[in-house]
């Protein structure tokens, strides 16, 4: 099969230090390769994938095309592979024909976009019939900070969104539904209440140094919570799958 086997995907975790600064992007991964198909696409379109190549590391045998508003994304490691084209591009006006993917990937994008209507309309515009379209977004339960006692310690959540560049919060399944109006063929969350604590810790305004005493402290409710997580449990994040039916 084309996607990855799970270890050698998780392994592979972009994010600096991915045991604990980057801890909650390994529960993404992980989320989003529980949803992904096991299919062998030849060509898939990544919008807003920036540096991360994370559709490449899912699916490495496949084609990717990155289009990212940020033109000095091109530079980046990930973009440089044979199997990726950057495309510097709007996600509300795709640069391609109708019907040219097998797959479209929308990982942390929706909570950026204004017109994420649109974005979702040129998405499908692109995809093929009987294509899937994999998402990640915040949902219903994200907060920063989550635990009360982090807030003097943490930026404001106003201030959190401005810096990663929310324009909304998130989104519950049935807003997904709406937005997105495909059958939903399978969910799955993640980052939930044990494994939230060193969520916050990473962008908390403490020291490196105390930031490492707490991920060491929190390390057995961080793997409590990883290992016990089923796919539908409380999470503050949600990857779903959507087939596009023609």
């Amino acid at each position: 099969m084309n996607k990855q086997k799970l270890n050698q995907f998780l392994s592979s975790n972009p994010f600096p230090q991915p045991y604990t600064q980057g801890f909650f992007y390994r529960e993404k991964m992980r989320a989003i390769h529980s949803i992904a198909p096991e299919k062998s696409f030849t060509n898939i379109l990544e919008v807003g994938g920036g540096q991360s190549g994370l559709t490449a590391l899912l699916y490495p045998q496949a084609k990717i095309v990155n289009v990212d508003l940020n033109a000095e994304y091109a530079n980046a490691a990930c973009n440089q592979q044979k199997q990726v084209q950057f495309v510097c591009g709007d996600a509300t006006h795709l640069p391609f024909e109708d019907r040219s993917f097998d797959a479209v990937t929308m990982f942390d994008l929706l909570e950026h976009v204004p017109d994420h209507k649109q974005a979702i309309s040129e998405a499908l515009r692109v995809l093929k019939p009987n294509g899937f379209l994999l998402v990640s977004t915040p949902n219903e339960n994200w907060r920063f900070p989550y635990y009360s006692f982090m807030k003097p310690y943490c930026p404001s959540e106003s201030e959190i969104m401005a810096e990663w560049g929310h324009v909304r919060r998130g989104y519950t399944l049935d807003e997904l539904k709406a937005l997105i109006n495909l059958p939903c063929v399978k969910t799955a969350t993640f980052i939930n209440q044990l494994t939230i604590l060193t969520h916050d810790v990473s962008f908390s305004k403490l020291s490196p140094r105390r930031k490492e005493v707490l991920y060491t402290f929190f390390s057995p409710l961080k793997w409590l919570g990883y290992y016990t997580q089923p796919a539908h449990l409380w999470g503050t994040e949600t990857a779903s799958l959507w087939q596009k039916i023609d």
